[in-house]
């Protein structure tokens, strides 16, 4: 279940709020840029579906969300837990990062969570099937896929070379709780 926690920036693991109610994260986001929907992730998808099933199968979103924000390409991230690469895919998204580019996330499967950096508090959103999120460019952040990850996932980009990262070098992601999946 979609779920925002934030958590303290001096005691990282101090838990400030949490909430479920899809409205109340959009609200609570909003300040910070971040674009948060509730959507429909109408088409199920078999173990063995690839990356061109996925954007055919949502094509009509993908092709609405690229006219709308001037994006110019996509694709799948899909990973699941006998994934051999998983731990090395974990820990590239797990250091706090900024692109120059806005950050945008519809997952069709599964859950994983972003951890923004706001002024006041550091926003944990563990993000499931049916949510799109927009992260703006410049906005400090990472990734958490949890050690066994099970998620399905359309990015959009405005440039072609897709998800390039530039590293803050700043210790912050190792003081907030890890992902450890979904129940």
């Amino acid at each position: 279940m979609t779920t925002l926690t934030l958590y303290d920036l001096a005691e990282p693991h101090a838990c400030l709020r949490e909430t479920r109610d899809a409205a109340e994260i959009a609200t609570l986001l909003a300040p910070l840029g971040i674009r948060f929907e509730r959507w429909a992730a109408s088409v199920a998808l078999p173990e063995d579906a690839s990356d061109d099933d996925v954007i055919r199968a949502y094509r009509r979103d993908i092709d609405r969300l690229m006219a709308e924000g001037g994006y110019r390409s996509c694709d799948v991230i899909r990973l699941l837990p006998d994934n051999p690469a998983r731990a090395t895919l974990r820990t590239k998204f797990l250091d706090e990062h900024t692109h120059a580019e806005d950050e945008v996330r519809f997952f069709v499967e599964g859950s994983g969570v972003f951890y923004i950096r706001g002024a006041d508090a550091v926003y944990a959103l563990e993000c499931t099937r049916d949510d799109l999120i927009a992260v703006p460019e410049g906005t400090r952040h990472w990734f958490d896929m949890g050690p066994a990850p099970r998620f399905t996932a359309i990015r959009l980009f405005a440039e072609p070379d897709g998800w390039v990262a530039s590293f803050t070098g700043d210790a912050i992601a190792r003081g907030v709780p890890l992902y450890e999946g979904s129940a």
